[in-house]
């Protein structure tokens, strides 16, 4: 359901988490969903202050789950936080959840070339408990992950740009790509050739100026990288 990519292993024990979320219902049920799960809250905060506050007080803390806006103004406060988190903090990842997509933001979150330690999904599409868990343990453990909403409508409001260098069928295979499907998927629901499949995918890695890494590290990149090149306020 969500697309993304994991680097390196998967972490040996669970990760330690602290969850900003202002609705007491939603961080209450959040806690228990994770220690259920054997996840350790270290601390549950309302705001992005507070959330500041906690990872200094929690230095071991492995990813804070962050609801996108919070006090005062209930816009991008939690975002901002993420911002800044992944600038102060490095080995700290950040999940985002939010009810809407706010773009103002999303290229600098998912900024750099070493797109780790970063996820971004929509709460009512985290429907699937075992799934959502298994998100979180992939980015804290220095993966990413991105709902394929949240992709579609960041890059459709950047149709003018970069991705006009796509040709219509590098388009599509981007935003399937998007979906986390890998090329034999790809293959399947476009009605092509992986040969086919292949040889748009690096296309779409020359066009959008993707170097030669790591191949699933490009996949995510081939989405977000547009997006931290060019987007502006």
């Amino acid at each position: 359901m969500f697309y993304g990519h994991r680097t390196g292993t998967a972490p040996e024990k669970e990760p330690r988490v602290i969850i900003a979320e202002d609705s007491v219902l939603l961080r209450s049920g959040m806690t228990r969903l994770l220690e259920d799960a054997g996840v350790e809250v270290l601390a549950e905060v309302g705001d992005a202050d507070a959330l500041m506050g906690a990872i200094l007080d929690h230095p071991e803390v492995d990813l804070c789950l962050v609801d996108i806006r919070m006090p005062p103004t209930f816009s991008e406060e939690g975002i901002k936080a993420g911002i800044r988190i992944r600038e102060e903090h490095p080995d700290v990842a950040v999940l985002l959840l939010s009810q809407h997509v706010v773009s103002r933001y999303a290229a600098e979150l998912f900024g750099g070339r070493d797109i780790t330690r970063v996820g971004y999904l929509l709460k009512d599409r985290v429907a699937d408990i075992d799934e959502f868990l298994t998100v979180l343990r992939r980015v804290a453990g220095g993966g990413a992950a991105i709902d394929p909403e949240v992709v579609s409508q960041l890059l459709s409001g950047h149709r003018g740009n970069a991705l006009d260098r796509l040709t219509p069928r590098e388009t599509e295979v981007l935003e399937v790509m998007a979906q986390g499907l890998n090329n034999a998927g790809i293959a399947v629901r476009l009605t092509v050739t992986e040969r086919a499949v292949e040889k748009h995918i690096r296309s779409i890695f020359t066009k959008l100026d993707l170097g030669q890494d790591d191949h699933d590290h490009r996949r995510v990149q081939a989405v977000l990288r547009y997006l931290r090149d060019h987007d502006r306020p």
